[in-house]
């Protein structure tokens, strides 16, 4: 494996591959080391903060609005900057891995937006991360805005190392995108936006804040061209809206509901807790009162700041089978008609078959406008008991929830190990938001005997075999041990990712694979 140093103490451990040296160019890397040296550490103990934050709630610390901030939500006269080019109409928009054939598929698709998504629809193999860049730096300049989801603080990129330390992956797909590509997109009449995944709290809000100011700066680009939008996808966020977007005024495009990775962040936070106790994923629609609570408070907070609210992902796949595909159409467009009618000012789909029909639900509400940010919604007024009402719809998985969980976790896991970030399941397109929720209730139903662990592992050896049979190149072995391993255990592990990319796509670029 080539080790080489480059400008700024940034060590690129990994071998060159095709085109690679466009992308990590030396003033580049000196780009990404100056951003790792100057939020390095300050990454490091907001992680940290986390940690402590996780071991409060679970000693039975009740979570609510911060009492610090209400002079923040109590002011009146604030507002976030306004919409930047191409980010006032976001009626549709359509998400996916930053691969060449997605990125013609999206572009193409008649959507406002393409968000590239380094994070839940990427797995972070190194051809991943520089190849992904390419294609973005490759479609810069086409009329569709363009938004990039980097990965999120708690992931390091392994392959590239400063001080010691590997560099923040959020650094690195940040910093190489806004180096090669911020230039170019103010040339083309947008400009480098953002769509910040998995924030905790006002405080990640602030670095990043901070690492546009930086960026900016360092790349004499007028300050404020930088937008990004907040996926509110943890329950700590939910709490922090208004914070959020305070910290943010002056590059804040909006939020967005991120609701798989918004359950499972309630359950990683609560799963110790019987009153949190979820049936089938299946089961837990929007419309479960304490969903309603976060998406109407998200709506509130965004109109009454002057930021667009973007709702969540509908992940159906529209089969060849008329039958099927029109009961996925109308599946996505009762939820998108949910959306529009509660102030939503578009939202988001994964599959270019569903841009027509989210369009037509937006267009039909919004008609000539670009959005609906007039619409305040001061009749919504959330407590936290609203939203951590969890118990009213709380009940015991079906065995079919049980067996669901496990084969979506096993699919996905087979598919990311390859390097593909996501993967149809029935009908749906999974992504690792879909892998986490998946395991997670599984560990939660055993924590609370809900059902027992021999029934688990029947199950398993059951899902194994058949995913073998689907997929005959899938590692089993692999595989399993990575659902026993976050899944079965004692304590749940925060996320399946960090294990999972050490102990087999790292190695795998240092085997040479």
């Amino acid at each position: 494996m080539a080790i080489s140093t480059l400008a700024h103490g940034v060590r690129v451990r990994a071998p060159f591959g095709d085109r690679h040296d466009e992308i990590l160019t030396p003033a580049a890397l000196d780009f990404v080391g100056r951003l790792a040296a100057a939020f390095g550490e300050r990454r490091q103990e907001l992680l940290k903060e986390r940690r402590r934050q996780a071991l409060r709630l679970a000693a039975g610390s009740p979570l609510d609005f911060p009492l610090a901030t209400a002079a923040v939500r109590a002011d009146p006269t604030w507002r976030v900057a306004p919409p930047a080019p191409g980010l006032t109409d976001r009626r549709v928009e359509i998400t996916g891995p930053p691969e060449r054939r997605t990125a013609v598929a999206a572009l193409n698709s008649g959507a406002q937006v393409w968000v590239a998504d380094f994070e839940d629809a990427t797995s972070p193999t190194w051809d991943n991360v520089v190849g992904g860049q390419l294609v973005l730096r490759d479609v810069v300049e086409r009329r569709t805005t363009l938004v990039v989801r980097p990965r999120g603080l708690h992931l390091d990129e392994a392959h590239l190392e400063h001080a010691g330390r590997p560099v923040p992956a959020a650094l690195v797909d940040f910093g190489l995108y806004f180096f090669h590509c911020a230039r170019p997109q103010l040339a083309a009449g947008h400009g480098p936006y953002f769509s910040l995944p998995k924030l905790e709290d006002r405080y990640e809000a602030r670095l990043w804040n901070d690492v546009f100011l930086l960026a900016q700066e360092l790349l004499g680009i007028p300050r404020g061209t930088v937008r990004a939008t907040v996926l509110i996808e943890t329950i700590t966020a939910a709490f922090e809206m208004e914070e959020i977007l305070h910290e943010l005024r002056e590059h804040a495009a909006g939020l967005t509901a991120g609701r798989c990775d918004y359950l499972f962040s309630l359950l990683k936070t609560f799963g110790h807790r019987t009153d949190f106790l979820l049936p089938d994923r299946a089961k837990v629609t929007m419309t479960a009162p304490f969903m309603r609570a976060y998406t109407d408070l998200l709506v509130r907070t965004c109109h009454r700041r002057g930021a667009h609210a973007v709702g969540g992902m509908a992940a159906q796949v529209p089969g060849r089978d008329p039958a099927a595909r029109e009961a996925a159409l109308a599946t996505v467009r009762l939820d998108k008609e949910r959306e529009a009618e509660s102030g939503f000012d578009g939202s988001w789909v994964a599959h270019p078959g569903l841009v027509s029909t989210c369009r037509a639900v937006f267009d039909g509400v919004l008609g000539e406008r670009p959005h609906q940010i007039d619409r305040r919604r001061d009749d919504v007024a959330v407590t936290a008991a609203d939203l951590l009402s969890v118990r009213r719809v709380s009940g015991p998985p079906t065995p079919e929830g049980v067996r669901a969980n496990i084969a979506v976790a096993l699919r996905y896991f087979a598919a990311w190990l390859r390097g593909e970030g996501s993967v149809a399941v029935d009908g749906l397109l999974e992504d690792t938001a879909s892998a986490e929720i998946a395991r997670t209730q599984v560990w939660q139903w055993l924590r609370h005997q809900v059902i027992d662990k021999e029934t688990v592992l029947r199950l398993l050896d059951d899902e194994v075999a058949a995913l073998g049979g689907a997929y005959p190149w899938a590692p089993l072995d692999e595989i399993r041990a990575l659902f026993e391993r976050t899944t079965l255990s004692v304590e749940l592990p925060q996320f399946f990712t960090p294990d999972a990319y050490a102990r087999h796509l790292v190695r795998r670029t240092e085997a040479g694979a």
